[in-house]
Parts: C-alpha cells; sequence; structure tokens
C-alpha cells in the first residue's frame, strides 16, 4: 500500500520522537519516498543528519533555508501538495492542540493546514495528559477533519507511570496506515491471476524457440492491482524483471506446459484472470538431449501445437472476469472480437504492431479494450504503468472490484 507514495512525515517535541529514526526506515522499506518536516523542540531529542541520511532528502526545520545569503525558502504549499500522505508522529498534546485550533506558528503546522492528502496523526504524551478534557477534545476535532488518529498504546511512560499515551510502535504505525488505506480499495479481497512475459520452448539443451516479450506489461498490471488492493498471483515466463510486494506471489515458468499447469493450479480460486503472456502457439515436437551440431547446410524441426491457456480458462470459467489480450498485425479488430467470442473471453485488450509506440520491448503501449458486448474504448499512447490502470478501471467499471 506504502509502495510509490511520498510520505511527509512530521515529527514533534516529544520523547517518542526518538523511534521515527526506524519509522523512517520501514517507509524506505515499504517503497515510499520520504520527506520530514522538525519542529524546534523536536531537535531536542533526534538529529536532522540521522534522518536526512535515513530519508535521503534534507530534513526541514523552518520556512527559511539555512545556506547562506538564500532568498530560497521551503515552501509549505508546496510540501502539503508534494505529500500522497502527511503523518505527524509523536504527535504532542501543544501540537494537537494548534491542530485543532488552526494555531499556525511553524513550518509544520503552516504544512498541515496545506496538506490536500489523507492526514494521520499518532499521539504521543503522559498519562494525565493524554486523559485531560482540552486533549481528549482536540482529538475529537481532528478527526471530525478527517484526520486519521493511530491510537496510543498502554505502557510505561517516560515519567514512570503505567498507562495510555505512548506512542504507537513504528511497525504498528505502518500496518495501521496500510490497512486503512487498503480499506476502501476497490480491489480489496480480490484474487488476480496475471499472467506475463513469454516462453521458451526448448529444441536442445541450450536453443530454444521464444519470442521478444519482457513481461512488462504483465508486471506493470500486477503492481497496479496490487496498489488497488488486490491480491495477486504472477504467472510469469522468463524475464529480468522482479517484484517485491508481499500482496504479489510470483510463479516463474519456462515453457508453455509449464505455465499452462500453474495458471490452472490457480485459476479456479481467482476473481479476475489477465492473460497479457505470449504464450508460444508451437513447440517442437522432439527435444534433443544433446546440442545439436552444425552438420548441414539446413535443419529441419516439425512443430507441435501447445495447449492453448486461455481457450482452456475459458471453457472452466465460472465466476471469473476472464481478459485476454490479442497482439494483431492485421484485420487487428475483426481479428480480436473473434477471439474474444472464440475463447469466452469477458474482455480482450488489443494492441498492434503496426502502431510505432506499441509491442514487445516497448515502454509503452497503445490499447483499446473490448468487452463481451463488443463495445469498445480506444485509449492513446501512454507509458505501460498508465496502461495498466487503464485497463484495471475498465475491469472495475464493468462490475468487477
Amino acid at each position: 500500500m506504502l509502495g510509490g507514495k511520498k510520505i511527509l512525515l512530521g515529527i514533534t517535541g516529544g520523547i517518542a520522537a526518538y523511534k521515527t529514526t526506524f519509522l523512517v526506515r520501514l517507509f524506505i522499506k515499504a517503497g515510499a519516498e520520504v520527506k520530514v518536516i522538525l519542529t524546534e523542540s523536536a531537535l531536542s531529542f533526534v538529529t536532522p543528519l540521522t534522518l536526512a541520511t535515513l530519508s535521503k532528502n534534507p530534513v526541514l526545520t523552518s520556512f527559511i533555508k539555512e545556506e547562506e545569503a538564500s532568498l530560497d525558502w521551503n515552501n509549505h504549499v508546496d510540501l502539503g501538495l508534494w505529500a500522497d500522505i502527511m503523518l505527524i508522529a509523536p504527535a504532542t498534546a501543544n501540537t494537537l492542540s494548534k491542530m485543532a485550533s488552526g494555531t499556525c506558528d511553524n513550518l509544520l503546522l503552516a504544512t498541515y493546514l496545506s496538506a490536500k492528502c489523507p492526514v494521520f496523526f499518532a499521539p504521543a504524551m503522559d498519562l494525565d495528559m493524554y486523559k485531560h478534557p482540552t486533549t481528549i477534545a482536540s482529538l475529537k476535532k481532528l478527526q471530525t477533519f478527517g484526520n486519521i488518529m493511530i491510537p496510543a498504546g498502554k505502557g510505561e511512560l517516560a515519567s514512570g507511570l503505567f498507562g495510555e499515551g505512548r506512542m504507537a510502535e513504528p511497525e504498528d504505525i505502518v500496518q495501521f496506515m496500510q490497512e486503512y488505506l487498503s480499506s476502501n480499495l476497490p480491489l480489496k479481497g480480490k484474487k488476480l491471476l496475471i499472467t506475463a512475459g513469454p516462453t521458451y520452448e526448448a529444441i536442445d539443451p541450450v536453443r530454444f524457440v521464444g519470442n521478444h516479450s519482457s513481461g512488462l506489461m504483465g508486471f506493470e498490471l500486477a503492481k497496479a492491482a496490487a496498489r488497488l488492493g488486490g491480491e495477486i498471483v504472477l504467472v510469469s515466463g522468463p524475464s529480468h524483471l522482479i517484484l517485491d510486494n508481499p500482496a504479489i506471489e510470483i510463479i516463474r515458468v519456462v515453457s508453455a506446459q509449464e505455465m499452462f499447469n500453474a495458471v490452472h493450479k490457480y485459476y479456479k480460486e481467482c476473481d479476475i484472470a489477465i492473460c497479457a503472456a505470449a504464450v508460444s502457439d508451437y513447440r517442437p515436437s522432439k527435444v534433443s538431449e544433446q546440442k545439436i551440431k552444425k552438420e548441414s547446410e539446413t535443419l529441419q524441426i516439425d512443430f507441435v501445437k501447445n495447449k492453448d491457456i486461455l481457450l482452456s480458462m475459458g471453457d472452466q470459467k465460472k465466476d471469473q472476469y476472464l481478459v485476454g489480450f490479442a497482439l494483431e498485425t492485421e484485420n487487428e479488430l475483426e481479428n480480436a472480437k473473434k477471439k474474444l467470442i472464440k475463447k469466452n473471453l469477458d474482455a480482450i485488450v488489443l494492441n498492434s504492431l503496426n502502431d510505432e509506440d506499441a509491442g514487445f520491448g516497448k515502454t509503452t503501449n497503445k490499447i483499446t479494450f473490448i468487452d463481451k458486448n463488443l463495445e469498445i474504448k480506444t485509449f492513446e499512447v501512454k507509458n505501460k504503468a498508465e496502461v495498466a490502470i487503464d485497463i484495471l478501471n475498465e475491469i472495475i467499471s464493468k462490475g468487477h472490484a
């Protein structure tokens, strides 16, 4: 949920500020980009150098930049617009009160008032402060603004007392944010099966028949679906691409038969299947056990048909929403419609090798989305990450989310 997100972390002056070094590391590990704002009092508990090193971004503490004779300044409006998520942790009683009343006397509070993104806050203070009516009023008021409170935990406090007021642990903050962000996502609770890449059909121990597919389209679909809350099984043919996302299980295969077996292992349990792989239609009828020597001017290899994975999925389809791909070179629209009907698909994504920005090995694609009612929607050339979002939005708009 946090991969690729821009997180603005505001740190205020409480002893729990020391935990934010671990928090920044967890955000970075989750794939987020992090910028940090420290209040003046927070400087007593954690150093800008530590946080700048961990976040790989300069740490901001005031409106005025410290460079000598600099006319530049830290723009709170730009910071508020930059962030996908803002988190204030620890949020002290003082800062909570200022947030609730609209007081704006430092860079952090000015940025908070400018933020257009979801704002999380993690209270941290001593027991009696946490229970005080003014603090309770601040917490309630902030939540009426739409801010999201990460509840304080119980435990030993800096004063030596035991009770509520302890800032949630970094791991718990990250988990809370991930669960909150995923709860309203359109693919939450959905299982998706996605195929990607080429298949290689062996001729001998060193040679194969394959194609130029990189797998990028399928990998981008998997990443986009995970960001929308889906649980993904990605069956990939040979590809150099890698993913590190707990919501995506990658099954690596080589041949069409291996892909067939992997697909049907997971197909019955999925809600949505998107077949973006470029599967070999034929394979050599016999695979030489030894490397074939260059002994004659010509070499004849007999080929036999591979099982049609997409057709078999259409035949066995029950409640799944099944999407295929059609890469065509002529009569593109007509051929795609025939494939849609013949293979019992719910939709097909057409791209043409006649489009310079589409096809294998490209970072861009130009697609036409055709549903089972033969409704056609054509998109402009986009990078494949954006194309993946377009495809998933079409699926979601058909009521399959």
